[in-house]
Formats: C-alpha cells, sequence, structure tokens
C-alpha cells in the first residue's frame, strides 16, 4: 500500500519524497524500490512527529513547504497533493493546509471514522470533529440531509518547516486528546489551518479492515 501512496507523490511533482517509518519492513522495502527512505524512532505519537523527524534528519529549510502524506492513502490523486502546497504558498497568515470534500449522506456524517470541519468565510477551519457538525437541527430529525453544510476533512496536510517543527513541539492538548485529531493542537494554540476543497474525490483512505477489502478490490478494477 505504501507504494502507491509513494508513486502518487512523485507524480505530485514533489522535489523531493521521502518515505518515513519506525517499521523495518517498509524501510527494506522502500531501499528495494530505491525510494528515499528515512528510519524514525518508534516512540512518535503521530505521523506529524514523524515528518518532523524527517525534515530534521535531511535539514530542510525552515521557509520550505512540506506535504505529510499518509501512506493509508493509496488513492489519493497527485493533484491534490500539489493543490494543498500551493494552498499554503498562497496563504502567508496559515500555519497549515488541508483539505475537504462535501458529505452528501447522512451515514457520512454521522460515522465517527470520517472527520468533519466546520470553515469560516475565509475557508479557515473553526474546528474539526468526529461528531456530526454542524448540528442541523431540523433537518437531522428528517430522512433527507440538506446538503451544503458538511464536510469531510481529507488527511492531507502542508506545513512549513518552522510551523510543523513549532506546532510538534507544542503539548498534546485537552480537545485534540478528547477527539483523537492532532490537528486541533493548531487551532488550540491559535494557530491557523486554511481549508481548500479538493478539485477531485480524494478517494477512501484504510481506517479499517473494511476499508482495506474495499480498497484492494478498487485497484484491483484500475487499468494497468
Amino acid at each position: 500500500m505504501f507504494w502507491h501512496v509513494y508513486q502518487n507523490a512523485v507524480a505530485s511533482g514533489a522535489s523531493q519524497v521521502i518515505v518515513a517509518t519506525d517499521d523495518e519492513r517498509i524501510y527494506h522495502v522502500a531501499q528495494q524500490m530505491s525510494a528515499e527512505v528515512c528510519m524514525t524512532a518508534s516512540t512518535h505519537r503521530s505521523g506529524t512527529d514523524r515528518v518532523a523527524e524527517a525534515v530534521q534528519h535531511y535539514n530542510i529549510p525552515s521557509d520550505a513547504i512540506v506535504v505529510n502524506v499518509q501512506g493509508d492513502e493509496p488513492l489519493l490523486p497527485p493533484v491534490l497533493i500539489r493543490q494543498v502546497a500551493q494552498a499554503l504558498q498562497h496563504q502567508t497568515t496559515a500555519q497549515v493546509a488541508t483539505l475537504c470534500e462535501p458529505i452528501t449522506t447522512r451515514e457520512e456524517v454521522f460515522n465517527p471514522h470520517i472527520v468533519k470541519v466546520v470553515l469560516d468565510k475565509q475557508g479557515f477551519a473553526l474546528y474539526f470533529s468526529r461528531a456530526p457538525i454542524p448540528w442541523q437541527r431540523e433537518a437531522f430529525a428528517e430522512t433527507t440531509l440538506q446538503s451544503g453544510f458538511h464536510f469531510r476533512h481529507v488527511g492531507i496536510y502542508a506545513y512549513r518547516v518552522k510551523d510543523l517543527l513549532h506546532n510538534t513541539q507544542l503539548p498534546p492538548c485537552p480537545l485534540e486528546q478528547i477527539e483523537a485529531l492532532e490537528q486541533l493542537r493548531v487551532l488550540f494554540n491559535g494557530g491557523r489551518i486554511y481549508v481548500e476543497q479538493a478539485v477531485l474525490k480524494a478517494g477512501i483512505g484504510v481506517d479499517t479492515p473494511e476499508d482495506l477489502a474495499t480498497v484492494q478490490q478498487l485497484m484491483t478494477a484500475i487499468p494497468t
């Protein structure tokens, strides 16, 4: 699965693509496939912490933009990796950029595995939650879902290196721990997260065994 993620990252046009892992199996397979790979500590609480170690290892400049693509997103289109990097480049007041896409079904809204995001009028995140936000008091009593109010967070992040290192040095915040959502640490400490609507459908990530079976079926159907 990580090999597909790596290939999509390369196809995005990134100047450098690094596989950051604490798993020796992934490390050795990446080496065999001639991918640039960085072995990191096994004590990291999140992928963001792992990326922070990798950028320090490679001495990447503080003003450079790095994109954290999680290894469980094999269907993520390369264009979205490019989009989130460009979004941060254009939004100089943001510490982080990420993506979202519309939610169209009640099942998605009430699914705790699908993270929801609420935005302000400029596209900056007000809050992320596994809960059904915003709560449509009247509409949720009906069988249909009113469109245009709910957005799924696509778990891809762009950072400037200086902000990445700053954020990862902050202690975990209560909201982050309650929701199990690391991006809430940025908002809790007064940072700004800019959120663009993805120009293509992101595809599902692999969070559960059922997701893995679905992704395997979809990838088998992709022409080679």
